[in-house]
């Protein structure tokens, strides 16, 4: 069995086989198809893979946004001991917002463009601090804007959405929801649309953020380099299945899966001087309703012939190739393992 097998009750959040599908008109939408990871509090996951991975799907699972009639959700998601999959709705909404928040990806169309940020922020707070006064919840909505790095926060404090930038708005997003020291932080996106310059600031802001409250955080994003020196773990999607997930210094040195040498391989370097020119990932995304049979990633792998048929005709399963680290791939260890040093490590 992998570190997976351990109890629940050891980490702060486990997911387990968790499965999110959809009833549409054109047929069943399997989102999320079997992920399962760990989370301690005071590290930080990064969940990557490209748009249609499953990656969002998951984080808003976890975060009980999935009660439609449409949504099939089966696995398990223990928080602090707590499970939610089958947890009552009421619960999941206390612990929403208190024990567990969410940044989400566009703070433009995630706040509500009539009113002010800091009611905003004022309200996510007495949601779950009843007794609170209004000036009391009003100071603290300002001493969050000022702790997440906006100037003039006693007077930004009554601005709108609007009249912030993006970075501005990025950084109250994380105002309101920090604002109960939530012990979970999800932040989907988080640098979206941001210049380069704004990313890294977003991103330092939620290390010393997280270094302060001791939260455990999930950073979701298609971006490697977002989560390369920010992440403890990384879990790899595609296809809505995990491919491979393992410590950050270990993924980033020695990927195991294909699919991961494909991301890092399109993944700009500024450390060095470019040799050759980037490399994209050949072909598309596949659909989640008629996810390719086998190994997902099959079609657009340039090793799949490797496989001797099985790439497409057997679904690989996480196996463990190195301590803490697995990968879902028919080719052998060795095999992987060579082609990398040989053939994918000089091009990186």
């Amino acid at each position: 069995m992998t570190d997976l097998a351990k109890p629940a009750g050891e980490h702060f959040l486990s997911v387990r086989d968790l499965r999110i599908h959809f009833d549409t008109d054109d047929g069943l939408v399997r989102s999320v198809d079997g992920v399962s990871f760990d989370l301690e509090r005071g590290k930080t996951l990064g969940i990557v893979g490209e748009s249609g991975s499953g990656k969002s799907v998951t984080s808003l699972g976890i975060m009980g946004l999935h009660r439609s009639k449409r949504a099939r959700i089966a696995g398990e998601i223990w928080l602090d001991g707590e499970e939610l999959v089958g947890a009552d709705p009421d619960r999941v909404r206390q612990l929403r917002g208190r024990t567990m928040a969410m940044i989400f990806q566009d703070p433009l169309t995630a706040m509500h463009p009539y009113y002010t940020v800091g009611q905003q922020i004022v309200e996510a707070y007495r949601v779950h601090h009843p007794q609170a006064k209004k000036r009391e919840a009003r100071t603290r909505a300002i001493e969050m804007l000022d702790r997440v790095g906006i100037p003039q926060p006693d007077r930004r404090v009554d601005d709108y959405p609007h009249q912030f930038s993006g970075g501005m708005r990025q950084r109250a997003m994380i105002a309101m929801a920090l604002v109960n020291d939530p012990s979970l932080l999800i932040a989907d996106e988080p640098t979206t649309a941001l210049d380069v310059t704004v990313q890294a600031q977003i991103l330092d802001l939620i290390r010393d953020l997280q270094q302060e409250f001791g939260s455990a955080v999930i950073i979701i994003t298609h971006d490697l380099g977002v989560v390369a020196e920010l992440a403890d773990d990384i879990l790899v999607m595609y296809g809505g299945k995990p491919v491979e997930r393992g410590p950050a210094a270990t993924l980033f040195e020695a990927p195991e899966h294909p699919y991961t040498w494909g991301l890092l391989g399109s993944m700009p370097r500024l450390d060095r001087e470019l040799q050759e020119r980037l490399v994209p990932v050949k072909g598309t995304p596949p659909s989640l309703i008629n996810v390719p049979s086998g190994c997902a990633f099959h079609p657009r792998c340039p090793y799949a012939q490797l496989t001797g048929g099985r790439s497409s005709s057997e679904l690989p399963v996480l196996t463990e190739a190195a301590p803490r680290h697995h990968a879902a791939c028919h080719l052998p260890s060795a095999e992987r393992h060579r082609i990398f040093t040989e053939e994918i490590a000089p091009r990186l």
